[in-house]
């Protein structure tokens, strides 16, 4: 049995998480998912908001309009992870996420903590720079309204 919680979804057990799994829609805001296998699953328009995923594997997963605002991505393997199309990273806690190839296009990021992610910060703000549609929930700016470069040490 895994340690995993996942206490806002009854229709979600901690033996749902897994590579490759079918998580689409899937309430697991708040969830305590430390280390998960995440790796090519469907979590497109799932609630990770305020997630535990520190460490977790989501390399490939499909993250496509998904609510990951304030989740703890600490050390994440988001590589070649699909985030576009308004996936909300909003105050997210990546410090030293692998983000490499992952696609970001219209994500938001706004307050996102990113320093040590991989790639340096400059490389992963493909962001656009548009904000979301007026009378859109937290209507929010992309991440290169907030994100500026990291200065030189």
């Amino acid at each position: 049995m895994s340690d995993y919680k996942i206490p806002n979804d009854d229709d979600v057990s901690p033996d749902d998480i897994h590579a490759a799994a079918d998580l689409w829609d899937a309430d697991l805001s708040e969830a305590y998912l430390r280390d998960a296998d995440l790796s090519d699953a469907n979590l497109s328009g799932a609630d990770l908001s305020e997630a535990d995923l520190e460490g977790a594997d989501l390399s490939e997963a499909y993250l496509r309009d998904a609510d990951l605002s304030e989740a703890d991505l600490m050390f994440a393997d988001l590589s070649e992870a699909d985030l576009r199309d308004a996936a909300d990273l909003s105050g997210a806690y990546l410090p030293d996420a692998d983000l490499s190839g992952a696609n970001l296009s219209k994500a938001y990021l706004s307050e996102a903590e990113l320093k040590g992610a991989n790639p340096p910060l400059v490389s992963i703000l493909r962001a656009e720079r548009e904000r979301r549609p007026a009378g859109s929930p937290r209507d929010q700016k992309t991440a290169g309204d907030y994100l500026t470069p990291p200065s030189p040490e």
